[in-house]
């Protein structure tokens, strides 16, 4: 899951952060005409253009910073190491799609990304895996039971490191920019859970489309290696690669022992109250900096020129959402100002209230599914205005936990021509629904107000 706004391709039909976009600054208008608020509509919507470029400019260094770091873990081959680890799984998990397929490999490849967070990655893995999944489709048009599993899993699926939601707390000077990692490592896990369960149980009940697949043969498989053959080729890393000699690995487990050590004098001193909320928040990303860069130093690979690489991916996506952020920053800070944002919570919170969903955080958890640009922007105005405060941890955990998943149907059923869904957007929209309610609720038991 990436923590950047992405859309759809143009089209002739308008979206829905369109809709959405409109609501926001039209009725902030009427209202604030209605109500006398027409000077701080005014003073919001320049307040809120700046605001959204002073964030933008704060998140270059940090996606800077950690893209490098992900792109060490890149050349290093961490990601085929991560699939290789999950193929046993994912073979269970596909029974109907030949283990050496290379849609299984694409697959593998796809969601090994999401979890490492690069979502960049993750698109073309995913869109080569829905091509080759068609090949075994014996009704073309219609998504089989691989293909409503595979979104499913997409969706969903579980977030080792949502650095781009890290990233924007520490733009925004929060306390503990990593203290949302466990909420949405957890909110991810029971996501991703349910959206297998439900698209294995919706895949079963449906008897009508196993009685017509039977019809065609699915086609074998005539590759060997899947995730060899969908692996980036060995030249797009060599220049960032020098051989592996003994003293590298030595140094890197050396370097390895000795944070293990620190750790184990930090429990003997304080027993297991060692490992409360300051780890997670002091030590989290530290050690994942330090494992990274160690992994790197192990596996031959030139960390700095590997770091400095994958740092202009940062500045680039960085400069690149600035004209969402202002978009939604100035529609959603005239709502604000116009009192219409007051009102609306007022109405929507005895809805909210049941999981502990703070009323102001609806809008996002609504526009989530349907624009990744929109939400984005929603959590930027929250962490802008009240960086520790509640409001802005759930809609952060939200974010780490949901996908943008119209865009994601969109994308991957439309490259192969699928129109008839079957129970894929169930799937995928109840595992999101699963999401933002354990990020509610694993948020509720993790924040903590800062001293």
């Amino acid at each position: 899951m990436s923590g950047e706004p992405s859309e759809p391709p143009a089209s002739n039909t308008r979206s829905a952060i369109n809709a959405v976009f409109l609501f926001f600054v039209v009725g902030a208008i009427l209202f604030a005409a209605y109500t006398g608020r027409m000077q701080a509509v005014t003073d919001a919507s320049f307040e809120a253009a700046k605001s959204a470029v002073t964030l933008a400019i704060g998140l270059i260094g940090i996606m800077a910073l950690w893209l490098g770091l992900v792109r060490v873990l890149e050349a290093g081959g961490f990601m085929y190491t991560l699939a290789k680890a999950l193929r046993p799984v994912m073979v269970r998990l596909f029974p109907d799609v030949p283990p050496l397929h290379p849609a299984m490999g694409a697959m593998i490849l796809n969601i090994s990304a999401n979890m490492l967070g690069l979502g960049n990655a993750a698109t073309p893995f995913g869109i080569k895996a829905m091509a080759e999944l068609d090949r075994l489709n014996p009704l073309k048009g219609t998504a089989t039971n691989a293909m409503c599993l595979f979104l499913a899993l997409n969706t969903s699926s579980v977030a080792l490191f949502p650095l781009g939601v890290i990233g924007v707390r520490a733009a925004a000077n929060a306390t503990d920019p990593a203290g949302i990692w466990l909420p949405t490592l957890l909110s991810t896990i029971a996501s991703t859970a349910v959206g297998i369960v439900v698209a294995v149980l919706l895949a079963r009940r449906d008897s009508n489309y196993a009685q017509l697949s039977k019809k065609q043969p699915l086609e074998e498989s005539s590759s060997e290696g899947a995730v060899l053959e969908t692996l980036p080729t060995s030249t797009e890393y060599s220049h960032l690669l020098v051989p592996v000699g003994r003293g590298s690995k030595a140094l890197a487990m050396l370097g390895g022992l000795a944070f293990a050590g620190a750790m184990g004098l930090g429990v003997a001193d304080h027993g297991f109250a060692f490992f409360d909320s300051n780890f997670v928040s002091f030590w989290l990303m530290p050690a994942l900096m330090l494992a990274i860069v160690l992994y790197g130093l192990g596996r031959g690979v030139k960390v700095y020129e590997a770091v400095t690489e994958g740092a202009k991916q940062g500045f680039d996506i960085a400069v690149r959402i600035i004209p969402f952020l202002v978009a939604i920053l100035v529609a959603i800070g005239m709502f604000r100002a116009s009192g219409a944002m007051e009102l609306l919570t007022g109405w929507i919170a005895p809805l909210s209230h049941p999981i502990g969903m703070p009323p102001d955080t609806l809008p996002m958890a609504l526009i989530r599914p349907l624009s990744g640009s929109g939400a984005f922007g929603i959590m930027s105005e929250l962490i802008q205005r009240e960086p520790d405060s509640y409001s802005a941890f759930v809609a952060m955990t939200m974010m780490g936990s949901t996908e943008t998943t119209f865009y994601v149907l969109a994308v991957y059923f439309g490259a192969v021509g699928v129109t008839r869904l079957r129970h894929a957007l169930v799937a995928a929209l109840l595992a999101d629904v699963t999401g933002i309610v354990c990020a509610c609720l694993t948020s509720a038991f993790f924040w903590s107000p800062p001293l």
